[in-house]
Formats: structure tokens, C-alpha cells, sequence
């Protein structure tokens, strides 16, 4: 039974290709591949997927130059799948427009959990809901106020942006400089130390614990994914 979602995979690996092939296969999702980045960019034109996971180390062009000129056109969400795996590339990537970025090896039930993640909210945002619910937290964004349980939490203006801006993107890491330059402005981008202490404040009045969260992941160096409800 297909679940109608189209997902490209750019990557030069046969054996990659094919394990996702049958992995997403088996899941309901149909299938597009592509071997090399040119093709992979023909293939996004062509076919309209409504994800893409795209592999860096490419024969012909590097991924980061496939998202690049994807991004030029599409706002198709894109999950990177690499062996590289220092914090450079990763901030590269998902400045550059990445949703997401997976490390190899890579555990395909969680690749699976973020892919369903990431459309969710793509879907979500299509149907420009005046509010976000996600397990026993619901965000009231025409009202500004958040429930937990049915408890109201007492967030700042700023705290209240933040959840919301994580929230939005329920499932994908949000970067440290990508969330400083929305929320306190293309000055403070280099700022992280206010990011820490408001992450700190929210996590307090959420009751998630840093070491086991439930809402909150922070990826170090990098940024913070909000986890959705059935992700936890």
C-alpha cells in the first residue's frame, strides 16, 4: 500500500540504493535513484520527490554543490547522508538548506522516523494550523500560550519563539546560527551563549531532562531538533 510519497536517493553506492530502495519500499514510499549528482538534479526536476536524501562524496559533483543548485529552485526538504562527519559540514549543509543530516553507518529505522517526521511537518505547514500539538504539548501560536497536559507554561516572548521556531520544524536540526539570526537577529548570529541560557529556561518550564530529552535534542556543535510526539 502506497502512502503516495516520492523520495529521490542521490548516492553513488549500489548497495546504499538498494538497501534504501527496499527499506522505503517496504515502508509504502515510492522510489526514484540517482547515481551521480547531475543526474540527481535531472531526476528532482523531473519526477517532483517530496524528499530527498542525498549522499556528499558524489563522482561527478559534491553534494553540498547538488544542494546548493537544488535550493536555487526547490524547497523540497533534503536529508543528508554521509560518512562526513565533522561539525563543518554539517553546519554547511543545513545553512545551505538541508533539513536534515544523517551520519553512515546509520540505523535505518531512526532514517525512516525522520523522513516521516519531516513530512509531517510539511504537511502541517500546508495546512497553516493556528496551532502545533505534539503528544501532551500543544503551542497556541494566534494566543501565544503553551499547554503541557493541560497546564498552561509561562514562557517569555523569546522562549515562546523558540519552541515555536523548533516546533516548526518538528524533526529537523535547526542550526545555532540559523535560530540566533531569526529570533535575535543577524548580529547576534555568533551569540551561542544566549542560545545555551534560553535553551536552558525552556527545557526548566517543558520539565525535559538534557541527558534524556523528550522534547529538546541538542546536537552538539551544531544545534536542536524538537522530537515529535511518537519519536520520543
Amino acid at each position: 500500500m502506497r502512502n503516495q510519497a516520492k523520495v529521490l536517493i542521490i548516492d553513488d553506492e549500489p548497495q546504499i540504493r538498494k538497501f534504501l530502495r527496499i527499506s522505503f519500499g517496504a515502508q509504502g514510499y515510492e522510489v526514484i535513484e540517482a547515481e551521480n549528482g547531475q543526474s540527481g538534479i535531472e531526476k528532482c526536476a523531473l519526477e517532483t520527490p517530496h524528499l530527498v536524501i542525498l549522499d556528499l562524496g558524489l563522482p561527478d559533483i559534491d553534494g553540498q554543490e547538488v544542494l546548493a543548485k537544488i535550493r536555487e529552485w526547490s524547497e523540497v526538504p533534503i536529508i543528508v547522508l554521509s560518512v562526513r562527519a565533522n561539525e563543518e559540514e554539517k553546519v554547511n549543509a543545513l545553512d545551505h538548506g538541508a533539513n536534515d543530516y544523517v551520519t553512515k553507518p546509520f540505523g535505518i529505522a531512526e532514517l525512516i522516523a525522520r523522513v516521516r517526521a519531516i513530512l509531517r511537518g510539511r504537511k502541517a505547514e500546508d495546512q497553516t494550523s493556528s496551532e502545533i500539538v505534539s503528544g501532551d504539548l500543544k503551542i497556541d501560536l494566534a494566543a501565544h500560550r503553551v499547554f503541557k497536559g493541560g497546564n498552561e507554561l509561562k514562557l517569555t516572548r523569546k522562549e515562546f519563539a523558540l519552541l515555536t521556531l523548533l516546533a516548526r520544524n518538528a524533526g529537523r536540526i535547526v542550526t545555532h546560527q540559523q535560530i540566533l539570526r531569526e529570533i535575535w537577529g543577524p548580529a547576534q548570529e555568533t551569540e551561542t551563549h544566549y542560545l545555551r541560557i534560553y535553551i536552558g529556561h525552556l527545557r526548566q518550564k517543558l520539565g525535559d531532562d538534557p541527558l534524556n530529552p523528550a522534547y529538546i535534542e541538542n546536537e552538539p556543535g551544531v544545534g536542536y531538533r524538537f522530537l515529535e510526539a511518537d519519536s520520543r
